[in-house]
């Protein structure tokens, strides 16, 4: 077989849709936006029209859209500046957010621009939403940032709910949508948040690309400074391949996000039932393995000991031609164990693996991965 990749949480192969979309703007439209002359014009107008396209879709105002390089600056931009700009001082998160909300909440706390609470979770992952109120209670007017699904461990929170206490209490809710937008339905004139992001690379969309979601009464100032693009609030030469890009890449994915969920949750359907069928003491972590509770994109597979392959697992399946990934990649290439994992308190002597998919995958791929784990870990019984 082919090279397998399950690493889809990671990063996503650009639809040749979106890539089409962009080729004109690296040959034909390559003026400065910001210029007032019809090459800039020109390009000016293609940003705005994908600005609207984006509102459109998660049904928010284009003035409620800020392009950025990806979800880590769009997650940087609405915690530093929001926690700024309304004069916060404390904030409340959880251990299992992505280092891109928790490392700058940690930053700010080490500088003291804020108090940091740290929510409890269980060994499933599930965060304590009676805890998060009664640190509402004895501190409103808080900063509120958890993520809508946890990219290792797929497990989703209930953003209606959390919004509704953080809206009781006054308190600044974002939320790290990054492995939701593209999967999932956002009405943004329902969803109780007051911030979200995206990375155009998890839906198919070019690297680089990203955008923030602020509510227009919950203005902030700019992260970056030097320039009046993006509304005064992103100082920088648009990237403008990167805009038409991630417009482009969003609108396919609402085209037929149904179909795509019905194809991938056979691909994770598949995964459970062989993985549980042929390897004796597999587990999954997290929620991963409840469909109706986690990202149908991400299953993270608890494999039974086994002293011969322990730490090997990825080299290994990378041998056989199948990429995945043992926990977050997005530090790719560093050996630190996942701070997501450790939070649940998972049995060191089990090795673990991300698989994460796309519409682009196949029953096919699923077997044979399933046919090399088994290879590695199924044990006598």
């Amino acid at each position: 077989m082919n090279k397998v990749y399950f690493d889809n949480a990671a990063t996503t192969a650009m639809d040749d849709r979106v890539i089409d979309a962009m080729l004109p703007y690296m040959k034909s439209y390559f003026g400065n936006p910001s210029s007032v002359h019809s090459h800039g014009r020109e390009v000016r107008s293609a940003i705005e029209k994908s600005r609207k396209k984006v509102a459109e879709l998660l049904n928010a105002s284009p003035s409620e859209i800020f392009f950025t390089s990806g979800g880590t600056e769009a997650d940087n931009t609405a915690l530093v500046c929001g926690i700024d700009s309304h004069n916060i001082t404390h904030a409340i998160t959880s251990p299992i957010e992505h280092h891109a909300v928790l490392h700058t909440l940690e930053v700010l706390a080490k500088k003291g621009s804020v108090k940091l609470s740290i929510l409890d979770v269980n060994e499933k992952g599930e965060i304590d939403l009676n805890q998060l109120e009664e640190l509402l209670k004895a501190n409103p007017k808080s900063l509120v940032s958890l993520m809508q699904a946890n990219n290792e461990i797929g497990n989703l929170n209930d953003l209606t709910r959390i919004g509704g206490l953080a809206k009781e209490y006054q308190a600044f809710f974002h939320s790290d949508t990054v492995q939701t937008v593209g999967h999932f339905v956002h009405d943004l004139k329902t969803l109780p948040v007051d911030a979200i992001v995206a990375g155009g690379h998890k839906f198919h969309g070019p690297k680089g690309s990203g955008f923030l979601f602020v509510r227009k009464d919950k203005k902030i100032h700019p992260f970056i400074h030097g320039g009046a693009q993006e509304r005064n609030m992103r100082g920088g030469t648009e990237n403008v391949i990167g805009i038409i890009g991630i417009a482009k890449a969003l609108e396919l994915a609402y085209e037929d996000m149904a179909g795509h969920r019905s194809h991938i949750e056979q691909i994770k359907s598949r995964f459970i039932e062989k993985l549980t069928a042929e390897i004796p003491g597999v587990e999954f972590n997290g929620l991963s393995g409840d469909l109706s509770q986690s990202l149908y994109t991400v299953l993270n597979v608890s494999l039974p000991p086994s002293d011969p392959n322990r730490g090997m697992l990825l080299f290994n399946l990378d041998l056989e031609g199948i990429s995945a990934s043992g926990g977050s990649a997005c530090s790719s290439g560093a050996t630190v164990g996942s701070h997501v994992l450790r939070a649940l308190n998972h049995n060191p002597e089990r090795d673990s693996v991300r698989l994460s998919f796309s519409r682009f995958n196949t029953l096919e791929e699923v077997d044979y991965t399933v046919a090399k784990l088994k290879e590695l870990y199924a044990v006598e019984v």
